[in-house]
């Protein structure tokens, strides 16, 4: 079974979490995710996930750990995150968004998520090193 999966980030830097407001589909446009993408056949996820951070926001990163749990989305696909750190460039939105938000703790909620990436997000905010 090829299940496909959605690899996204909890993006921190300074104890913020990034968020990005999607341009596509008509559904899912204006509302925010964690950034990412699909993993291509063959793969790895971790791969997937920092080459997507590069393409859609220009920017390196560090995986830190994965957050627990998957999330079914649409069409079959599923979604896992990691938590990550920036660790060089400044995100810009290259492709899918056309804004990005930097989310100190008490404003991760001030945003409409995507609804499938709210128990995402909640998982990632409960991990320990959440804010590091």
């Amino acid at each position: 079974m090829n299940r496909r999966i959605v690899v996204g980030a909890a993006l921190y830097d300074d104890g913020r979490l990034l968020a990005a407001r999607r341009t596509a589909p008509p559904e899912l446009a204006g509302r925010w995710e964690l950034p990412g993408g699909k993993v291509e056949p063959g793969e790895r996820c971790e791969d997937a996930l920092l080459r997507e951070l590069r393409e859609e926001l220009g920017v390196e990163a560090e995986l830190t750990g994965r957050v627990p749990g998957e999330w079914p989305l649409a069409k079959g696909y599923t979604l896992r995150v990691w938590a990550a750190r920036l660790v060089s460039g400044e995100p810009e939105p290259l492709e899918d968004h056309d804004a990005l938000r930097w989310l100190a703790p008490d404003e991760v909620w001030s945003v409409d998520w995507v609804s499938a990436d709210v128990p995402a997000v909640a998982a990632a905010l409960a991990l320990p090193h959440a804010t590091h």
